[in-house]
């Protein structure tokens, strides 16, 4: 079992930053793999970013270049700086981790950027 805790989310202008953050129940370096995803009002849920054990990262094409994802073993958490965000960013952010074949999800934080 993984328990993983989001944070971060907020309001924030066109063009601004925010960090989120997930912490994990489990040591995240025992984790194949964690990412972000998102999903907007009407809209399926969407990979945003990945991040490997090895730490080997993958984005999608819409985040590439302002979208950062990053762990510290340490705290058992990842992260996702988010910059120059536009208002088509807006959305729930959930954290996953995937164990061997199981995916875990968190809660969700909600991220609203303004126009």
């Amino acid at each position: 079992q993984v328990q993983l805790v989001e944070a971060g989310g907020d309001l924030v202008q066109a063009g601004g930053s925010l960090r989120l953050s997930c912490a994990s129940s489990r040591s995240i370096s025992s984790l194949n793999v964690m990412g972000w995803y998102r999903q907007a009002p009407g809209k399926q849920r969407e990979l945003v970013a990945t991040i490997t054990k090895g730490g080997t990262t993958n984005y999608a094409d819409s985040v590439k270049g302002r979208f950062t994802i990053s762990r510290d073993n340490a705290k058992n958490t990842v992260y996702l700086q988010m910059n120059t965000l536009k208002p088509e960013d807006t959305a729930v952010y959930y954290c996953q981790a995937r164990l061997v074949i199981l995916d875990y999800w968190g809660q969700g934080t909600q991220v609203t950027v303004s126009s």
